[in-house]
């Protein structure tokens, strides 16, 4: 079959598919359940299963929150207790799910299965089983921190976060999330330095309530809810697009004509068949306790979003992750393949991950909370300056936290918050941070209630805050929202120094704090003068303008903020102990941590970058200079044709000049691009910049002239499913 034959079925197929059908579940009587009646039917929480003894389950959880070593005998009752849940539905094997550095997951499946003394088969899981594992870390990515005949690793189990099952197509296997560190203890994760953040940004902030008054303040949660953005096309076309396959986006593409400009695709009624999978999807979360809140259209055509519920940080990467998969895994099952690359195609927008960021202490109060007089809450002012001072401080490692070859074409592309790190506090919480900077006294506006013009609707008061989307660090309303992660990231890293930097300067608040109060300020003085600090410190900032205009690039550079704009220009900041020193000194990680994820992320960038455009080099060989050739060659006959007869051939003739043209210097643009592959040098960072600043704007410049001469030839000679096959047709 050629390619074009197998596009037109190919198309064909994608319009005419069915629409999924799979089995909600029900109760004996044939209704459907609410989604309470099996919400967590799948995971396994320490905190609260009923399979394990209540002074038990006490005990365990006591041992959590003091961060205390539990016991053998208490781990052997949990490993019992998960074995027979996990058996009575379904479950063959377990496994410890870890993330590496890869920034997926990673799973080795055990049996239950063993024989005791008398070689009679048992199913069972050992306290030691359940506690630690030993996969082999030589293969996983570790920086040159090792050498490869070092192999040994473990994996420790995390309490904090439920165990699940996940469900095959004839089986099911338990699994337990855990740690994964080298046989000297470094960190070889993600979740790791995630768990060391949160302890130490809970610790500071705890002490920062005791000193304003919260004594009974014992532990501060930092708490997360990622919104997960993604593309769905179906997955015939997707298999006949080798960049998709190779690199996860379209490499080249002609546009068409109508995309997103019109805004009809936004929060419009959602297709059926995606609908179906959306359904199917919110259904196995919900069995796994993953609390999906919001699903809809996003901007581009084919383009999607879920959001999830707020929960603690380290529980909430853990779902970011299953999520992830789960979307790739449900899209197949309903004929759909899933992009979560930040750029799958060009000329519409990307996919991000918009991090929801805050604290809550056990007692329920939310440190981000404004409350009803914004300009008397000087605890929220103080803690917001804070945040706000922490941004300023660790700009540039909080842009290394959201480096990545796929961010790179988002990040100030008028889709995306810019590459600059800013904060957006709004204008009422702006207006009261300056007046509290500039020594002034803020006078409020009374409450801003929304004239709506109809009698019919109810009247609306109007937020602290709007929402700005072209800010990278915006507050809205009682959390901050990292708007410039990228949506194929595991949320760990990004989450990892945003805590840290905040906890280093909360660390150093709670010090002048303490010694303000001990000399005879009130507290409430006490916490304003701090917030006077900080916003004297961090005003450049703050910025509640257009982050998309040119304007503001020429802004920023005045106020000395940094413009790390790509992947190779950001990563060396963590060779910068300067930079990095509120990591170590926090103990968030380890010098040796840092370096280890600094070669790991330099040699991703380069490899990935290299898989793009020696697929780029493939496809143009193999696929669009044999159609132009093609193309050419069935012109030429119309000319000799109209030779023959004498009739003029203007048309035909700058038709063929144009596909001519088009041809060489594509091939001649691919022939550079291929030589300078071979050419780049051995030293990674020099590799690395030489790919941002060389290589990648050659390879944009080929696909400009790819998508010009898919726009030259017939649409039933081009080899390959265009962005319209690929985005409309569903």
């Amino acid at each position: 079959m050629s390619f074009v034959s197998s596009r037109q079925k190919s198309k064909h197929i994608a319009v005419n598919r069915p629409e999924r059908i799979f089995e909600r579940p029900t109760d004996n009587s044939g209704n459907f359940q609410r989604v309470a009646d099996y919400y967590g039917q799948n995971i396994f929480h320490v905190s609260d299963a009923q399979e394990i003894p209540s002074e038990i389950r006490n005990e365990l959880n006591q041992a959590v929150k003091d961060g205390a070593i539990i016991s053998r005998e208490h781990a052997k009752i949990v490993a019992e207790a998960v074995t027979e849940w996990a058996i009575k539905r379904g479950a063959t094997h377990f496994t410890h799910w870890f993330q590496p550095l890869t920034g997926s997951t990673a799973e080795k499946h055990d049996a239950f299965l063993d024989f005791n003394g008398n070689e009679i088969p048992i199913e069972t899981l050992s306290a030691s089983q359940l506690i630690q594992g030993e996969p082999d870390a030589s293969s996983f990515p570790n920086g040159g921190s090792r050498s490869t005949f070092e192999a040994r690793g473990y994996t420790a189990w995390d309490l904090t976060s439920p165990m699940f099952l996940k469900k095959g197509a004839q089986g099911t296997t338990l699994c337990i999330p855990t740690a994964f560190v080298s046989y000297h203890g470094e960190a070889l994760d993600i979740k790791t330095p995630l768990l060391r953040s949160v302890s130490t940004l809970s610790h500071e902030a705890t002490r920062f309530m005791n000193l304003v008054g919260h004594k009974d303040v014992k532990k501060v949660n930092v708490t997360c809810g990622a919104e997960q953005e993604y593309f769905l096309i179906d997955k015939n076309f997707y298999f006949e697009r080798p960049d998709l396959v190779m690199s996860g986006r379209a490499l080249f593409g002609a546009p068409s004509s109508r995309n997103q400009q019109l805004d009809d695709h936004y929060f419009g009624a959602i297709p059926e068949r995606v609908l179906s999978f959306m359904e199917e999807l919110d259904l196995e979360l919900h069995k796994l306790g993953i609390p999906a809140k919001t699903r809809h259209n996003e901007v581009a055509p084919g383009q999607f979003e879920l959001a999830q519920i707020f929960r603690d940080a380290n529980i909430a990467a853990d779902n970011n992750q299953i999520v992830m998969a789960l979307i790739e895994e449900i899209a197949r099952r309903h004929n759909f393949v899933a992009l979560l690359h930040e750029k799958p195609f060009a000329g519409i927008n990307g996919s991000g991950k918009h991090l929801n960021w805050s604290m809550a202490t056990d007692t329920g109060i939310n440190l981000l909370g404004p409350g009803d007089e914004v300009h008397q809450n000087s605890r929220f002012l103080a803690f917001t300056s804070v945040v706000i001072e922490a941004v300023k401080r660790h700009s540039k490692m909080l842009r290394v936290s959201i480096a990545s070859q796929g961010n790179d074409h988002r990040l100030g592309a008028n889709e995306a918050p810019p590459s600059i790190i800013s904060v957006f506090t709004g204008s009422t919480i702006g207006k009261v941070l300056e007046a509290i900077k500039d020594g002034k006294e803020f006078t409020p506006e009374g409450e801003i209630t929304l004239d709506l013009g109809a009698d019919q609707l109810a009247s609306l008061p109007q937020d602290n805050t709007d929402r700005n989307r072209t800010s990278p660090f915006a507050f809205t309303g009682n959390k901050f929202e990292f708007r410039a992660v990228g949506s194929s990231q595991a949320v760990g890293f990004p989450l990892t120094i945003l805590n840290g930097a905040v906890a280093s300067v909360l660390k150093e608040s709670n010090d002048i704090l303490e010694e303000s109060i001990a000399s005879g300020n009130s507290v409430d003085k006490a916490l304003l003068l701090l917030c006077e600090k900080w916003m004297k410190s961090s005003w450049d900032v703050v910025f509640n303008g257009d982050g998309y205009s040119d304007e503001w690039l020429v802004e920023a550079e005045a106020r000395g903020l940094p413009n790390l704009r790509t992947t190779a220009d950001a990563l060396p900041v963590m060779l910068d102990t300067q930079e990095t020193s509120f990591l170590t000194d926090l103990g968030v990680y380890r010098e040796s941590e840092i370096l280890t994820r600094y070669n790991v992320l330099t040699e991703r960038y380069c490899s990935l970058r290299e898989i793009e455009f020696h697929t780029m080099i493939d496809m143009i060989n193999q696929y669009i200079v044999p159609a132009g050739i093609k193309f050419k060659k069935d012109v030429a006959e119309v000319l000799k044709l109209q030779k023959e007869l004498k009739i003029e051939s203007t048309v035909e003739i700058d038709v063929y000049k144009k596909i001519n043209l088009l041809l060489e210097t594509l091939y001649e643009d691919s022939r550079n691009l291929a030589n300078m592959l071979k050419a780049l040098p051995e030293d990674e960072p020099e590799r690395s910049r030489q790919i941002a600043q060389q290589l990648m704007p050659l390879s944009e410049q080929i696909a400009t002239f790819v998508g010009q001469l898919e726009t030259h030839m017939p649409t039933e000679q081009w080899p390959l499913p265009s962005l319209y096959d690929m985005l409309f047709l569903r």
